[in-house]
């Protein structure tokens, strides 16, 4: 018979089994809980860190030159950083008698193909390689639909000329980062995906010395203006 004024209450051994039950599932959820937590830590502590980077944009003002165009700016070399030589290629092509485009920028260790557009033979050579001249190079000549490589390690200015028509000129630019611009008509330029840090910014004209500055390159965008003298 049921006690009065209650509930009925279960016998001694169900309560128990109950409780058990109930202690398990108990253990199994902070069992859950903890695994979760170990995987989280497991994967912030493991995975391989986020670069934050900004870029660098601004504006070269020439002085005593025609144009601020094609003046290239660059990070100098990065302490304790190395760059892979890039698998892609840059192409120079050689049509209507130029160098198109007249100044190319590339980083150590970038192969540049020569290719040659126009109906007429044409050579590609440089005396030096910003005033060593012991780093001269001269591929050749070569027909129309034909195109020569070289693989660009030495850093500085390769002056390119033509033997055969020595009005043409153009500059492969060596510089030992992959961060690097050329400026557009106005002086514009624009570097992406620098890393956070503080640099050391260079200059290259075909016409005016060399500037540095420095720079310092949050995880946004920082503005730099830039002035190169002939």
């Amino acid at each position: 018979m049921a006690p009065r004024g209650g509930a009925i209450k279960p016998p001694r051994i169900f309560r128990t089994a109950l409780k058990i039950k109930l202690d398990k599932k108990d253990k199994m959820k902070k069992l859950k809980a903890t695994s979760l937590l170990v995987s989280f830590l497991a994967i912030v502590l493991l995975a391989p860190s986020v670069t934050r980077a900004g870029d660098v944009k601004g504006k070269v003002t020439a002085q005593g030159m025609k144009s601020a165009e094609n003046i290239a700016v660059y990070v100098d070399a990065i302490a304790g950083k190395k760059f892979d030589a890039p698998s892609q290629h840059v192409l120079v092509d050689q049509k209507s008698m130029k160098f198109l485009p007249h100044v190319v920028v590339v980083t150590a260790g970038t192969t540049v193909d020569f290719q040659n557009s126009d109906p007429v033979g044409h050579n590609v050579y440089w005396p030096s390689v910003s005033g060593n001249k012991k780093l001269a190079h001269n591929l050749g000549t070569w027909p129309k639909g034909d195109k020569k490589s070289f693989q660009f390690n030495d850093l500085g200015a390769a002056s390119l000329l033509c033997n055969v028509h020595p009005e043409m000129s153009g500059y492969v630019v060596v510089v030992p980062t992959t961060y690097f611009a050329l400026t557009d008509k106005d002086g514009n330029f624009e570097i992406k995906g620098v890393p956070a840090g503080q640099y050391t910014l260079k200059t290259w004209s075909e016409d005016a010395k060399p500037t540095t500055q420095a720079v310092t390159v949050p995880n946004t965008t920082t503005t730099v203006d830039l002035t190169v003298k002939k």
